[in-house]
């Protein structure tokens, strides 16, 4: 049996601002966006540039309840992991970009590693593996 993850699912408040970040600031690329009138809504997916082949996709909140997690979607923990082939690069990018990080970077035995927030709060990881 194969298996893969398709597919991550992040609330966001309104999906222009959502592609204006993960696509303007962190340099990913936006691989569909598919209104469905149906539901009022799109299918917007994004990812990051290179070979990997997991995407967020973006899901705007449609109720109050699911408004009340944007930003909070993994109670204050470190949401995502974004991984990176030249820490130094991106860490420089990201700043330059207005990225906003709450952990500064430190070296682990696992890799490089710094906490930045998204546009909504969530946390992410930018890791360099070792």
């Amino acid at each position: 049996m194969t298996q893969t993850l398709a597919h991550v699912a992040i609330v966001v408040r309104d999906y222009d601002e959502a592609i204006g970040f993960y696509v303007g600031k962190l340099g990913f690329e936006l691989v569909q966006d598919t209104c469905q009138p149906e539901q009022d809504k799109r299918w917007v997916v994004v990812r990051p540039k290179g070979t990997g082949s997991t995407s967020l996709l973006l899901a705007r909140a449609s109720t109050p309840r699911q408004e009340s997690y944007i930003g909070d979607q993994s109670g204050g923990r470190v949401f995502l992991f974004l991984a990176t082939d030249d820490f130094d690069r991106d860490h420089a990018a990201y700043l330059a970009a207005g990225i906003t990080f709450v952990r500064e970077p430190k070296q682990a035995d696992y890799g490089k590693v710094a906490v930045f927030r998204d546009l909504y709060g969530n946390l992410w990881d930018l890791v360099q593996f070792a």
